[in-house]
C-alpha cells in the first residue's frame, strides 16, 4: 500500500503513560513516556528530533488534551481518532502494539480524524459545559427544596408556579428564621400573588422542624452561590463571544433559540461550520441523530440513532420544535426528539458565510 506520510508518530495514550512509535524511512522506534508535563515536553522534543510531520492518537478520555495542546503550540499536525473507527480497519495482527498500529495506519492515510476545534473554542466549550452543569445542579437543588417542603407538609408549590420566585423566596427565608404563622408568611406575597392570599395561608400551614430549617437554609445558601457562579460564567462567555455577535443574532432568528442556546451552539460546533460539516446529514451524524443501518435483516423495530460522536453536544444544542403548534418559546432538546433535516440545514445556512 502506498505510503502517504513518510514520518509519522502513533501514540497509545493512558492515564499514567504514553507509548509512542515513530516510523520513518530509516526505521521504527518505540519509546514510553510518563504523563507529567516535563515528560510530555520530552515527547514533543523527541517527535521534533525525528522530524515527524503528523502525530495520531486515540480519543481516550481527556488524556489526549495535554498532548494536543503542546502539539498545537509547536504547529505539529495531529489527528485524534475515534477508537471504534480504528478497530474497523482490517488487517491488524495480534502481536502489533497499539502505537505501532496507529503509526502504520497514519502513514497510509487510513485514519479519520475527529473534529477537534481550536484552542479558543475548546476553552469556550469547557466554560459553557461547566455552566450547564451548574444550572443542572441548581435545578436539582430546587427539587430538593420541594421535597423538604413536602416533608414539612407545606404545599407552596401547589399555589405558586416557581418556588424560587421573589415572593416565594421571601417566604422560605422567613421559614428559615423560624416564622411559622401562615398569615405572616402569606404577607410576603407580591403583585398578582396577593390575590391568592387565602390559598397561600392554607398551603403554608405545616410543621417544619429545626433540622428541616437547617437543611433549607443550606440549600438556599447553595443556590445563591450557584447563581453567583453562573453569572460569572455568563459574563466570561459573553466576553469571548463578543466578536461573533452577528452569528448570535442570526441564530436568534430561529424560533425557540434564545441567547444561551445560541451560545451553546457556537461553543459546540463553532462558526466555521461549512468547512467541518459539508451538509446537514454530516452534522446530524456527528451529534448522533442518524438512524443506524440495518446490517442483518429487516426488523419490525426501527434502528436506534447511532452513538453520537460528540455526546456533550446533545444536551447543549437545542433546536426549534418542527411542529405547527409550537410556541415562540418552545425548544426541542435533540437528546429527546428528532429534529427535522430542515432545521439542521437552517442552522448550517445561518453559520455559513455568504
Amino acid at each position: 500500500m502506498e505510503v502517504l506520510i513518510e514520518r509519522a508518530c502513533g501514540l497509545d495514550v493512558h492515564k499514567k503513560s504514553i507509548t509512542a512509535c515513530i516510523v520513518t524511512p530509516e526505521g521504527k522506534e518505540i519509546k514510553t513516556f510518563r504523563t507529567h508535563t516535563v515528560f510530555l515536553l520530552e515527547l514533543i522534543d523527541w517527535i521534533k528530533e525525528h522530524r515527524c510531520t503528523h502525530v495520531a492518537m486515540e480519543s481516550t478520555g481527556v488524556f489526549w488534551k495535554p498532548i494536543v495542546n503542546l502539539l498545537e503550540a509547536e504547529q505539529i499536525e495531529f489527528l485524534v481518532v475515534n477508537a471504534q473507527h480504528m478497530k474497523a480497519v482490517p488487517g491488524r495482527k495480534t502481536d502489533v502494539k497499539d502505537a505501532e498500529w496507529i503509526a502504520d495506519l497514519l502513514r497510509h492515510g487510513l485514519l479519520k480524524a475527529s473534529f477537534i476545534p481550536d484552542r479558543n473554542q475548546r476553552e469556550l466549550r469547557e466554560l459553557v459545559r461547566y455552566r450547564r452543569s451548574l444550572i443542572q445542579e441548581r435545578a436539582r437543588e430546587h427539587n430538593r427544596i420541594q421535597k423538604v417542603l413536602e416533608g414539612a407538609n407545606i404545599k407552596l408549590a401547589s399555589v405558586v408556579s416557581d418556588i424560587m420566585g421573589v415572593s416565594s423566596r421571601d417566604m422560605l427565608e422567613a421559614m428559615v428564621n423560624g416564622e411559622t404563622d401562615p398569615e405572616k408568611l402569606a404577607g410576603f406575597a407580591r403583585r398578582t400573588m396577593k390575590k391568592k392570599k387565602e390559598e397561600l395561608e392554607l398551603a403554608l400551614r405545616g410543621n417544619m422542624t429545626a433540622h428541616q430549617r437547617l437543611i433549607l437554609k443550606s440549600m438556599l445558601t447553595h443556590i445563591d452561590f450557584l447563581n453567583e457562579q453562573i453569572s460569572e460564567l455568563d459574563m466570561e462567555v459573553a466576553k469571548r463571544l463578543d466578536p461573533f455577535q452577528q452569528d448570535l443574532d442570526r441564530l436568534d432568528t430561529i424560533p425557540g433559540v434564545a441567547r444561551r442556546t445560541a451560545e451553546q451552539i457556537l461553543a459546540e460546533i463553532g462558526t466555521d461550520i461549512a468547512s467541518r460539516f459539508p451538509s446537514a446529514p454530516h452534522l446530524c451524524s456527528w451529534i448522533g441523530l442518524v438512524r443506524g443501518i440495518m446490517r442483518v435483516q429487516v426488523s419490525a423495530n426501527p434502528p436506534k440513532p447511532e452513538k453520537a460522536t460528540s455526546t456533550s453536544a446533545l444536551p447543549s444544542l437545542k433546536l426549534p420544535i418542527p411542529f405547527e403548534d409550537r410556541t415562540t418559546t418552545s425548544v426541542l432538546s435533540i437528546d429527546a426528539l428528532q429534529p427535522v433535516k430542515a432545521d439542521i440545514e437552517q442552522l448550517l445556512q445561518l453559520l455559513t458565510p455568504s
